[in-house]
């Protein structure tokens, strides 16, 4: 274990580190930080801290920068997260509360998440499975034709074609009426249940109609669905220190799976997660960290959002600006 000397001189390595990307040196440390030592003290705490591989000399220069271990131990001994100015959490509350869909929702979430934090940002749709039934449309499209469209708790709108023959106006709307009265606000997986005898409160005209609707309607809800995931701000990775690794960087980015076990499982959505360097599972992305958050609509977690950036990393601030924005995004959809 680490004395508190120690742990404010790799303190102060990462800060400096972060702020300047040039190596830090023990004289830069005592002229810069109120460490209350000489810098020979500062010298023989940084021999520790390298004995220890929390910092390491990139080159034959003085200067020492942080290792994952010292990011990871920095992080873990945080003691605040950096607060979100008024004027910032004004302005994310205002840009998001503006969406008009689940889709507008997520893009504007990605775009703020990219801006503030001048990261990548990836956000995770809500999942399915974790949803419930908000309504059920059924709107003719032509003849024998309906569409299907089911939106959910969480802003997401499935639509499906039905081919069902000729149907009159009051039949449709008399099935959908039923519809909603047994699924309003049950989870996916309460539906099959719920509609098993659905078609025995229809009359014999309408049962073909309504077993097409509901072999629909059930294979929505247990399709497979790849979870979506969006990400903006690929163009600030070339302002940062990827100049070996950002070909590798930008084809993970690409990978839909790959993003998936960036993000990690949902857990506690009131912790936010970091992921540093060789912790991540992508072995293109061991020069990376990923800072990551649930959010959802009251106690129901639905999806993760984050950012991904170098490992010399703001984790402070960026921590700070994933947890606000995720608390907001959840704001948005319990209001929808």
């Amino acid at each position: 274990m680490l004395d508190d000397r120690k742990l404010a001189v790799l303190r102060a390595i990462v800060e400096d580190y972060v702020s300047t990307n040039e190596p830090v040196g023990s004289k830069a440390l005592a002229d810069r930080h109120n460490l209350g030592v000489s810098p020979a003290t500062i010298r023989n705490d940084m021999a520790v801290l390298e004995e220890q591989g929390y910092i390491a000399q990139p080159h034959t220069s003085a200067g020492r920068v942080p290792t994952d271990k010292g990011y990871r131990l920095f992080v873990d001994r945080l003691s605040t997260i950096k607060p979100l100015s008024i004027a910032e959490r004004r302005a994310i509350e205002t840009f998001l509360s503006g969406a008009y869909d689940l889709d507008d929702v997520v893009g504007r979430t990605v775009r703020l998440l990219a801006q503030l934090t001048r990261q990548v940002a990836v956000v995770q749709y809500p999942s399915l499975t974790r949803s419930a039934v908000r309504h059920v449309e059924l709107v003719p499209v032509a003849e024998g034709r309906l569409l299907l469209v089911l939106i959910t708790n969480t802003g997401r709108v499935e639509q499906r074609v039905i081919e069902t023959g000729k149907i009159s106006e009051e039949s449709i709307g008399h099935l959908r009426a039923l519809l909603n009265t047994c699924l309003d606000g049950l989870g996916f997986g309460e539906v099959p249940e719920a509609v098993a005898d659905l078609p025995d409160k229809v009359g014999p005209d309408e049962r073909p109609v309504a077993a097409a609707v509901l072999s629909v309607l059930l294979e929505t809800l247990v399709e497979k669905h790849e979870e979506k995931i969006v990400f903006a701000g690929a163009a600030n990775l070339a302002a940062v220190d990827f100049s070996q690794s950002l070909r590798e960087v930008l084809v993970a980015l690409e990978e839909q799976v790959v993003l998936m076990r960036l993000l990690g499982e949902t857990g506690d959505s009131s912790t936010v997660t970091v992921r540093i360097g060789t912790e991540n599972p992508d072995l293109g992305l061991k020069s990376t960290s990923v800072v990551a958050a649930d959010y959802g609509v009251g106690d129901l977690t639905l999806a993760r959002l984050g950012v991904l950036g170098p490992t010399r990393m703001d984790y402070p601030s960026t921590m700070g600006a994933v947890r606000a924005v995720a608390r907001y995004v959840g704001q948005i959809l319990a209001g929808s």
